[in-house]
């Protein structure tokens, strides 16, 4: 008979993982974002290379999480604007080759819904943040692991950060937007 491993519990009503490290599974992961384009459009783009932890915490509340992306893998299935996109009008790749999350704080928003605060360092600046995530479940996997998935959204302002690269459009407004939609879609694999 094969042994059965639980993958969430019940805390206060709500369902979260069993506590661990969790590291992200790059290849069933994904850190994508979206901005308007001269105001009519929206402009959809990934990274494809980061990694990160999350931390479970016996008490969900004390858990935590940690993310790089190398911002030099953008991809916005164009290569001129991914090249504009690395230079110093926006992510400047070669001075700050990567952005950075670290909580500061985990908080119930009810159901299998949280807030993730935390320090998000962009282009060498860094701004306090808080991530919208929802925990999509546990489950074990074919080869006795231990794998869970949350969906994570927020928007920023990239001129917080120091990307003010923009033109003025000869009908009103802008290039592109100044808010960008953060999109996290995170499967994670419980460490030994």
């Amino acid at each position: 008979m094969a042994e059965t491993t639980e993958t969430t519990r019940t805390v206060n009503g709500a369902p979260v993982p069993v506590p661990g490290v969790y590291d992200l599974d790059i290849a069933h992961s994904s850190v994508a974002f979206v901005v308007r384009h001269l105001m009519v459009s929206k402009v959809r783009g990934t990274f494809h290379g980061f990694d990160g932890t999350i931390t479970v915490a016996q008490d969900p509340t004390e858990s935590g999480v940690t993310a790089t992306v190398q911002v030099a893998t953008v991809d916005t299935r164009d290569e001129k604007r991914d090249a504009h996109l690395r230079s110093p009008d926006f992510f400047d790749a070669e001075t700050f080759p990567a952005m950075t999350f670290t909580s500061t704080r985990v908080l119930p928003a009810g159901g299998t819904d949280w807030k993730v605060e935390g320090d998000l360092t962009i282009h060498g600046v860094t701004r306090s943040v808080v991530l919208d995530v929802e925990f999509n479940g546990g489950t074990g996997d074919p080869y006795g692991g231990t794998r869970i998935g949350f969906s994570a959204s927020t928007e920023i302002d990239r001129e917080d950060f120091g990307m003010t690269f923009n033109m003025a459009l000869e009908t009103g407004g802008v290039m592109v937007s100044k808010v960008v939609r953060i999109e996290i879609e995170a499967e994670a694999i419980l460490q030994a």
